[in-house]
């Protein structure tokens, strides 16, 4: 019996709002390592690279566990694939009040957290706008990008009052207690799809065709059969690589690092804290705003601009006087472009691949990101320890940028309508 939702064909905008709260979540998950190391390094006695090393796993496996979590969604289901990610986002933190050892750390923030964030990450949202929308797919792509940013950024400073407040424990609860409390509402508001709710995708005038269920053992194949046949393309390497650089200028080294950056310099870790939540606000702007051009002009033009500003950006940085108003210039500016170049990147992989596959495809792509947010915040850990300041990290990072913007022009764009996989599959 179909159950039919209230708002008509706008309900899908609900299903908007549930994911949009539930990759908040999971974003201020994998922001809270940045808030944390600080308090743990002085806790425990543990060093900043071993603390660093934590994060860094879980940052990977938030990445490597996407494209299998996509195709999870496809088989399983998209709400229970969710429903999963969301109880062992909860356990994992909650168990970690009792740890003792660093390896107690990468076990539960980790591993653990790392695979229950990668179901709630980027490849949910692919899917809900390719299975509820056929119109607004750049928007809706744009603000459910900015919540991983704005979740990861807009919460720090309530994480780090907490710290400061009530000591680290007050933080892991607060995770804790906010992953449990989304499983009931995703229970009562996300239909699995449209069509469970009486419902057609959203601007679509036809009813979508019927997709057979899948198991949930099939997922694996799936996964690394769209790897396969995508890693034959030219276009995935440069997609991936371009994101690659996103990963290690934004989550990896901002995120992770730009408190103690400023800690370095002086600065109150609240303070540096809300720095980090002013990027959340802008990036929730720039980001769905990127969505709005991507639906009108060439993702690949959007990229290399996205990736070029934000190069020069860090390189400058560390040459600026660190006072509050260069640190407010950088964090309005650097915010504005976070994660500008999610909605472009989805929109060139969906050209490329087809709606079917694109999602897995786009969560291979996302492990790239993943690899290099895990490569900065484990690398620029390490060159704070042997040079003594963050300098060398911030200036390579730059540099980076640079190198991705001059990839994003590399991309060639189908020059029909039949996706590039498909093309592949059938060689």
């Amino acid at each position: 019996m179909i159950a039919r939702r209230p708002f008509g064909q706008n309900y899908a905008w609900v299903v908007v709002g549930v994911t949009f709260v539930a990759l908040l979540a999971a974003a201020g998950l994998r922001a809270a390592p940045g808030v944390l190391l600080t308090p743990l390094t002085q806790t425990f006695g543990w060093s900043r690279g071993e603390v660093s090393a934590a994060a860094a796993i879980g940052i990977f496996l938030y990445g490597l566990v996407g494209p299998f979590a996509a195709a999870l969604m496809q088989t399983l289901g998209i709400k229970r694939t969710l429903l999963a990610g969301l109880v062992l986002m909860s356990a994992s933190t909650a168990l970690s009040l009792f740890m003792s050892e660093p390896w107690h750390y990468v076990a539960t923030w980790g591993v653990m957290a790392g695979l229950g964030s990668g179901a709630v990450a980027m490849v949910l949202g692919a899917a809900i706008v390719n299975r509820w929308f056929v119109t607004n797919r750049g928007l809706v792509t744009g603000m459910l990008s900015a919540s991983t940013a704005t979740g990861a950024l807009v919460f720090l400073p309530l994480m780090a009052s907490l710290v400061e407040a009530s000591g680290w424990r007050a933080v892991v609860i607060a995770v804790a207690v906010v992953s449990a409390a989304l499983v009931p509402l995703v229970l009562l508001l996300m239909p699995e799809r449209p069509s469970d709710a009486g419902l057609r995708p959203f601007g679509a005038t036809d009813d979508p065709p019927p997709q057979p269920a899948g198991r949930a053992v099939d997922s694996i194949r799936l996964a690394l059969s769209a790897l396969t046949r995508a890693a034959r393309t030219p276009a995935f390497w440069l997609l991936f690589g371009t994101f690659f650089v996103c990963g290690l200028t934004t989550n990896g080294l901002v995120g992770t690092h730009l408190i103690s950056y400023c800690s370095d310099r002086g600065m109150p870790i609240v303070a540096a804290a809300g720095l980090l939540a002013l990027m959340g606000v802008f990036d929730l702007v720039g980001t769905t705003a990127s969505g709005w051009l991507t639906d009108r002009y060439d993702p690949r033009k959007l990229l290399f601009v996205y990736y070029g500003l934000r190069g020069l950006s860090l390189i400058v940085l560390p040459f600026t006087s660190f006072d509050a108003v260069s640190l407010s210039v950088f964090a309005v500016f650097y915010g504005l472009d976070w994660i500008a170049t999610v909605p472009p990147t989805l929109r060139l992989a969906n050209e490329t691949f087809g709606d079917r596959d694109a999602p897995i495809v786009f969560g291979w792509v996302l492990v790239g990101h993943q690899a290099g947010a895990a490569t900065a915040a484990f690398g620029a850990g390490i060159l704070r320890e042997v040079q003594g300041d963050y300098l060398g990290a911030f200036v390579a990072a730059g540099a980076f940028g640079l190198i991705a913007a001059a990839m994003a022009l590399m991309i060639r764009r189908p020059t029909d309508k039949a996706p590039v996989l498909a093309a592949v599959a059938a060689e």
